[in-house]
């Protein structure tokens, strides 16, 4: 690609008065092209729908999601040889046992979870490129990716994550609580919906509205009620941070405005207070076995949360937790990890968050900005530096 390879960044909330002409500079050049290209680059792919699997959930419905624990691998010592048996026989006869932070690659025999990804980005970029172009093509993109995954009787998904990161073996066959972070990007998705709906985009049809507004309120009901969901809502770490973005994101694009404040308090005074240590650190994510990863992956999602409140016009950006840490001096702490020792995570995934703590706090000293330039000399071309640009 002309401008940068295509990178499927954590997560963000994009606000879309920001984008729709409200904002106080003028959008860079190169971040423009870039999100353009982005938006084309997905828009070959799609549209993505949770049908495209080669296999189905326990309960036999091709429209149920379904994704399997990443990190659960098959022990078929006490069952036979793994050559004699075959793949369907492995995964319902072999016990699975977890390898934290090492990825079963057989996993991506169903990938609902790399569809829905791909599908978020390409509601988000193909949104954006509308609004920078004004190409109707790509409004229209947007509209249909949204059409194909939740409304058309065809090809939608049944509103629950039942199936998600399923524990495979004789006594699995069932989600885990875990599975809600494979719509970890929701936020970016509702950004993309709220671009076209306040833009008054044409290929935004009563009829789409409600017919999608109707599955993301069943998809709310059944967060509220299943154990899972609560479950993964009560987790301390970056899980319990992505549900809040998906959640409370859901809750805006619904209306519910009273409910999303509500949310978001209860994240920054709840969980949020244990995440951060009084020297930046994230001990819950320091303590896995990919530690640079998970501090970036969990400093996106509240960055995400903190954008949200900022939507919701509250300013947690100066929130401190239990520790008297910022979201800055998680940002500060990760970015000062020796990065030539890591080998736990590509460099990047900490580049859009530095741009955003550069945005939101200032960069009067230019430390943000050197250290994205060390890394990626053409930064001011990437996506996120469309919104995140005033450094």
């Amino acid at each position: 690609m002309a401008s940068e390879a295509y990178i499927d960044f954590d997560n963000d909330f994009v606000n879309p008065s920001y984008i729709l002409g409200k904002h106080p500079n003028p959008f860079p050049i190169g971040a423009q092209a870039t999100v353009i290209e982005y938006a084309d680059f997905l828009a070959a792919q799609g549209p993505w729908s949770v049908i495209n699997k080669t296999a189905l959930a326990p309960s036999g419905n091709i429209h149920d999601y379904l994704s399997w624990a990443p990190y659960w691998w098959p022990n078929c010592t006490g069952v036979g040889n793994t050559s004699e048996l075959t793949p369907q026989q492995i995964w319902v006869e072999c016990p699975y046992y977890d390898r934290d932070g090492l990825f079963n690659p057989d996993r991506l025999l169903v990938n609902n979870t790399g569809a829905f990804e791909a599908m978020s980005d390409a509601v988000l970029y193909n949104a954006l490129a509308w609004v920078l172009t004004g190409a109707t093509k790509y409004s229209a993109n947007t509209a249909h990716y949204i059409d194909t995954w939740f409304v058309n009787n065809a090809t939608a998904q049944t509103p629950n994550l039942e199936y998600a990161q399923m524990h495979r073996g004789p006594d699995g066959q069932v989600g885990d609580q875990t599975g809600l972070l494979d719509f970890h990007q929701m936020a970016k998705l509702v950004s993309g919906v709220l671009i076209l709906i306040q833009g008054n985009s044409s290929a935004w049809t009563t009829a789409l509205n409600t017919q999608f507004m109707d599955w993301i309120t069943n998809y709310i009901d059944w967060v509220n009620q299943s154990p899972l969901a609560q479950a993964e809502k009560a987790s301390t770490n970056n899980h319990g941070t992505y549900f809040y973005n998906q959640f409370v994101s859901l809750q805006i694009l619904v209306g519910d405005i009273q409910g999303a404040t509500s949310s978001i308090q209860e994240y920054f005074s709840g969980i949020y207070q244990g995440q951060i240590s009084s020297t930046g650190e994230q001990p819950l994510e320091a303590s896995r076995t990919h530690p640079y990863h998970y501090r970036c992956y969990n400093l996106a999602a509240m960055i995400t949360n903190a954008r949200i409140g900022e939507y919701l016009g509250l300013n947690f950006w100066n929130f401190t937790t239990a520790g008297g840490a910022t979201i800055k001096m998680a940002a500060d702490f990760a970015m000062a990890q020796n990065l030539t020792e890591v080998g736990d995570g590509p460099l990047y995934e900490l580049y859009p968050s530095l741009a955003t703590v550069a945005a939101v706090y200032g960069d009067p000293g230019g430390t943000y900005a050197a250290f994205l330039a060390a890394g990626d000399s053409n930064y001011r071309q990437s996506a996120y530096y469309l919104w995140d640009q005033e450094l």
